[in-house]
Order: structure tokens, then C-alpha cells, then sequence
């Protein structure tokens, strides 16, 4: 099979959202449905697992090693540095808490809880929680026999979900929040992927234009609204229409967006701690109030990706030196926040 090149245009798509989401929340803009762009990396995390292990020998512990050596190292550097920035000037971080229980907690992906949700140091760290307790469960079930491991692994993160609402306040209750779903959504359009399921093109682009419409018209619907409707259905309909699209009619993949789905995860992780340093850089040189979003966009998408290809790619080189080629690039995983 070839790689499927819409999975990593949504990547990219995805990680730049949540950027434009921090930028603007900075500057007090509108922008909040940026912060989907995580919603969508779930999807695309549960659909990646579920491509690059179906009708393959089961390897549990090779699974979850690769994953925590894809996942672990190049946060804990931002972590650390992270933790670091907020001791030397914390009034660039604001909203960031930073304590030896959080810090050793967010290192072990069980942070301190704020309002009830998962608050590591790395704040959009929240969502690597998630994912690490998706591979947990994933490897678990891949000790099951093939023909038991989807209906057992959709089934488990349905049973997660419903302890949601019989637990009382604490750790438990967060890693059982209903965003758990995406995951299981991205399994069963994974799923049907394999199994040759396909879209007639105009069908396939009009279920991913409905997600995105749904997207737009997000602000409009009840705050309340849990967000796996308000921003994980549209984001399985955008993950899902673009994959039958691709094999409606297949593309040659453009270079720029297929970079930045390659460096998504750097993107994702690096970006606050690098939008702090591009604000300090914007006030530094007074460039005038109206430019400074777009300055400061520009310079943390660059800069991210800079260090995609200075940190991460050399880190994953090194840790996975025969890295297999399989479907669709099993890429970090994302996660993208808020």
C-alpha cells in the first residue's frame, strides 16, 4: 500500500490550527474551533493504530516500546525546558503551573488536575495523556487474537467512557472524559478503510466539507455541548472524507503541507514555549500592534518546524534506526491542545 497522503495534509492542518487557536486566543481573537485541530489528531490516532497493525503478527511490547520512544523523549526535553522558562521569567506563562508533584506527574503523563481536566506543565500536554492511555489499551488488546481485537478495543474505550458518569471528581473521572471517543472513531473509519470499503468522490468530499462546515458553525451551537459532538464528529466526518477521497482519486502530495504533517507533533509540543520567545522577539522590535499576530504565527510555525528537523528528526533517527514502512506513516501521534 502507498502512503495516504490526506492523513498527513489533516496533520498538518491540524497542528497549524491549534497555533492559530493560541495565537489568537493571545490577542483576544475569535478563533476558539482552532483548538478542534486536537479532535482531529485523536481521529487520526485512532485510525493510524488500527492501519499499521491489522492483519500483522502481534507485538505488544514492541508496540507500546515504539510508542513511548516516538512520544516520551521529545517531551520530556520540552518539559524540561518548559519547566525551566517558567522558573526563570514565569510572567511569560501565565496559566502554566509549575510544582515538583506536577512536574514528576506531567513526566509520567498524570498531571495535577485544574477544574477537573488534566493540567501538566506543557499544557497542551493534556491531550498526550490521552494518548497514552489509548496505546495502553491498545496494547492490551493486542495480546487478544485478531478476529476479538476490534470489537474488544471499541467496546473498552465505549466502557471508559461510560465510567465517566458513575466516578466522583479526581484522576479517574478526567481519563474517562467522552474525548476518549475520537479514538474509537478513528478505529472504526480505519476499519472500514482496510476493508476496501469506498466513497464516490463527490460523496467523500461532501462528508469532509460538512465536517468543516460543522467546524465553522461550532461557535454557533451551545457552549455546553459535549466537545466529542461539538468537535469530534465533525473532525471523524473531516477524517473520513478525506481518506475515501484520496482513494476516489489518488494525488501526488505537495511538498509544504506534507513537511508540516511530518512535523506536526514538533509543531504541537514546541509551540507555546516558542510563541513565548516570538512575543518577547515581536515587543522587542515594536513592530506595530496589527502585524504582531501574524508575526508571531509565522514565526512559531517556522521556528516549531525548525526544530522538527534539529530535535525530533535526528531523536527518532537515533531511537528508531530501521524505522518499517508500512501504510500511512505511524507518526507520534499528535496531540495538539488547547
Amino acid at each position: 500500500m502507498t502512503s495516504i497522503h490526506s492523513i498527513q495534509y489533516l496533520r498538518a492542518l491540524a497542528a497549524c490550527a491549534v497555533v492559530c487557536f493560541h495565537v489568537s486566543e493571545q490577542f483576544g481573537g475569535p478563533f476558539d474551533v482552532g483548538a478542534a485541530g486536537v479532535d482531529i489528531f485523536f481521529v487520526i490516532s485512532g485510525f493510524i493504530m488500527w492501519v499499521t497493525t491489522a492483519g500483522r503478527p502481534a507485538d505488544p511490547w514492541r508496540f507500546m516500546s515504539r510508542r513511548i520512544t516516538r512520544i516520551v523523549p521529545l517531551y520530556w526535553i520540552v518539559t524540561l525546558l518548559t519547566a525551566a522558562g517558567i522558573l526563570i521569567k514565569p510572567q511569560f506563562f501565565y496559566g502554566h503551573v509549575l510544582s515538583v508533584a506536577n512536574f514528576v506527574g506531567s513526566l509520567f503523563f498524570v498531571p495535577v488536575l485544574q477544574d477537573n481536566a488534566l493540567h501538566p506543565v506543557v499544557i497542551q500536554g493534556w491531550t498526550l495523556c490521552y494518548e497514552m492511555m489509548f496505546y495502553v489499551v491498545f496494547t492490551l488488546v493486542l495480546f487478544l487474537g485478531e478476529r476479538w481485537r476490534f470489537g474488544v478495543l471499541v467496546g473498552a474505550l465505549v466502557a471508559i467512557v461510560a465510567l465517566h458518569f458513575v466516578l466522583p471528581a479526581g484522576h479517574a473521572r478526567a481519563f474517562t472524559d467522552p474525548v476518549v471517543l475520537e479514538f474509537a472513531a478513528g478505529v472504526v473509519v480505519g476499519r472500514l478503510w482496510l476493508q476496501g470499503a469506498r466513497l464516490p468522490l463527490g460523496a467523500a468530499l461532501a462528508m469532509a466539507g460538512a465536517g468543516f462546515l460543522l467546524l465553522a458553525a461550532s461557535p454557533l451551537l451551545d457552549a455546553d455541548m459535549p466537545r466529542v459532538l461539538r468537535w469530534g464528529l465533525p473532525a471523524t466526518l473531516v477524517v473520513a472524507g478525506s481518506v475515501f477521497a484520496e482513494r476516489a482519486r489518488p494525488f501526488k502530495p505537495s511538498a509544504l503541507p506534507s513537511f508540516l504533517g511530518d512535523a506536526s507533533y514538533s509543531i504541537y509540543l514546541w509551540h507555546v514555549v516558542v510563541g513565548v520567545l516570538a512575543t518577547g522577539v515581536v515587543l522587542r522590535i515594536g513592530l506595530p500592534t496589527a502585524l504582531q499576530p501574524a508575526a508571531m504565527l509565522v514565526g512559531t510555525l517556522a521556528l516549531s518546524a525548525m526544530l522538527y528537523l534539529v530535535v525530533e528528526k535526528p531523536l527518532v533517527a537515533l531511537l528508531h534506526p530501521q524505522r518499517p514502512k508500512g501504510p500511512v506513516k505511524a507518526a507520534g501521534a499528535t496531540a495538539a491542545a488547547e
